[in-house]
């Protein structure tokens, strides 16, 4: 079977994208301990697989517009890597799609489709169909974004939060 692959961004493309009036992004990425690991998983009711994120401070002028990170979800059988903004206050201020090793289940790079995570905090049910749109021929995609952007968000509760 032939492999499939599209780079979509890079790092700085999707870092300007999410936060295009930041002067800076400063790598903040962090080592999380077995403790902090089980609480995220526990606050999204999804895995934190590694101990290591890689999260960028997005700044201007001294001041904290957000954190942008970087994860990876499996689509079906291989990873989407992706991005998150988020607000100091817990909020997504939007995702992009970096990498998409799928031969089918790309439509999650859909403007529209990402435009539904805008806003949404750990609170937000994320159920495929109803507050996050379901695509055809991508749900496992969709439904692993998804739950990749709520295990994100509880991230941002248990380390990020209490960063500045």
């Amino acid at each position: 079977m032939p492999a499939w692959c599209a780079d979509y961004l890079t790092r700085e493309q999707a870092q300007q994208a999410l936060f295009p009036q930041a002067e800076r992004f400063i790598d903040a990425s962090i080592e999380l301990n077995p403790a902090q690991q089980d609480r995220i998983s526990k606050l999204s009711g999804v895995k934190q697989r590694w101990n290591r994120q890689q999260i960028w401070r997005a700044e201007r002028a001294g001041g904290l517009l957000g954190w942008f990170v970087i994860d990876e979800v499996v689509g079906k059988h291989e990873f989407v890597t992706y991005a998150a903004g988020l607000s100091p206050e817990g909020h997504v201020v939007g995702i992009e799609i970096l990498t998409y090793r799928e031969t089918y289940g790309f439509q999650v790079r859909d403007a529209q489709w990402r435009a539904a995570f805008r806003d949404k905090t750990a609170r937000d049910r994320f159920k495929l169909g109803d507050d996050i749109p379901l695509l055809t021929g991508a749900t496992l995609s969709c439904r692993n974004v998804a739950n990749g952007v709520k295990r994100l968000l509880a991230l941002q509760q248990v380390v990020l939060a209490r960063v500045e």
